[in-house]
């Protein structure tokens, strides 16, 4: 997450808690927080932590995580665990937690500390006391959105929110959130098909007063560096030109970066 008030020297601030490798998915699924720690080893390692200010986020409470989610789905988060699953098998239907998003020791406080980072980072910027707010946390196989959850804080302060992905797989949850609205504008850069979501048609572009304010660029196998920042910087800085964001919000899923081919995946 970022300002977009120009300064020479940005202030960075980084939300980083060393629990979060700790945390099992289960074996075989894709999704490892441990690799986070690994990041953050490397951050060390390079020196990294002396450009920046490095805060260990908050717990996110019930009450900011129902800012979006319902309470039904937090209490639900809450209580289930590996351990006592079989009394909640409807609400693992309805909530769609079970294969993709598993249960795990320690799921509650998972989704606590991915969210409390960057509702905590948003929080920084509204109070000008950064630039740029980065949390080391979970995405991809979430279950509770912080990223729609920090740009609601960002609203509070800000007329006009830019929210940038470049995952390999579409932003459905957050442009779903805002679809509705001129004050957010969504832009995504994608593989598109028979691939998870399978949502993010180029022709997705809004609804109602969010008309036009939501971005698609579905993207084939095998684009390599060269044409996918042809295609990404003429695009992102039009978008900047035209709906002048006070706060960019990037979320960087590291699945569609050079020597992670579209193909191989």
């Amino acid at each position: 997450m970022t300002s977009s008030a120009g300064q020479s020297k940005k202030r960075v601030c980084y939300y980083y808690d060393g629990d979060i490798g700790n945390y099992y998915y289960g074996q075989g699924h894709p999704m490892k927080p441990h690799r986070i720690r690994m990041a953050h080893n490397l951050i060390l390692n390079y020196g990294l932590y002396r450009k920046m200010e490095i805060y260990r986020p908050h717990k996110a409470t019930q009450e900011e995580m129902t800012k979006y989610h319902s309470d039904d789905y937090i209490r639900f988060l809450k209580s289930i665990r590996p351990d006592n699953m079989s009394e909640y098998n409807k609400q693992m239907q309805r909530f769609n937690v079970g294969e993709d998003c598993p249960v795990f020791d320690g799921l509650y406080e998972f989704c606590q500390l991915s969210a409390g980072g960057s509702v905590a980072g948003a929080v920084k910027l509204n109070k000008q006391a950064t630039d740029i707010a980065i949390n080391w946390g979970a995405s991809g196989f979430c279950y509770v959105n912080d990223i729609v959850l920090a740009i609601l804080e960002l609203l509070k302060y800000h007329q006009r929110v830019l929210y940038i992905d470049i995952d390999i797989h579409h932003g459905d949850g957050v442009e779903e959130a805002f679809y509705t609205t001129d004050r957010v504008m969504t832009a995504s850069f994608h593989k598109y098909g028979e691939y998870f979501p399978g949502t993010g048609d180029l022709r997705d572009i809004g609804a109602g007063k969010g008309k036009y304010y939501a971005v698609n660029f579905p993207l084939r196998d095998g684009i390599d560096d060269e044409a996918y920042e042809g295609i990404f910087k003429p695009l992102i800085s039009k978008v900047i030109e035209m709906f002048q964001p006070s706060a960019i919000v990037l979320q960087c899923g590291a699945d569609s970066l050079s020597g992670r081919s579209f193909r191989l995946l």
